[in-house]
């Protein structure tokens, strides 16, 4: 019986360590942030340098927002999880709003 722990000593310890490593140890996914783009914004916004225009005058370019200087993961956040009145509500986590913001930031 003592041999069998000792083998699951280690998977166990692994196991352990891995549930307690931060989210953000995942990094964020620009590929998966323009998929989430063109499917759930590019209705508004210009998502893409190929998107020459967008139906709502009033929704800024991403291009534009990426410039910005106040621009990060957390003021998108804001924006996309407490909607204001010109945007719709979006479903999206917390691990999406980062993919987002990470393609947003490659427009810049």
């Amino acid at each position: 019986m003592l041999e069998s722990a000792r083998k699951l000593l280690p998977i166990c310890l692994l196991l352990a360590a891995s549930l307690l490593m931060p989210q953000r140890a995942l990094a964020a996914d620009s590929g998966r942030g323009r998929a989430i783009a063109e499917r759930w914004c590019s209705e508004c916004h210009v998502v893409g340098p190929e998107q020459k225009s967008a139906p709502n005058d009033q929704a800024p370019p991403f291009a534009s927002i990426a410039r910005r200087p106040d621009f990060d993961e957390a003021r998108l956040a804001l924006l996309v999880l407490s909607p204001h009145p010109n945007m719709p509500k979006l479903a999206l986590s917390r691990l999406e709003v980062a993919d987002l913001a990470a393609y947003i930031l490659t427009l810049k």
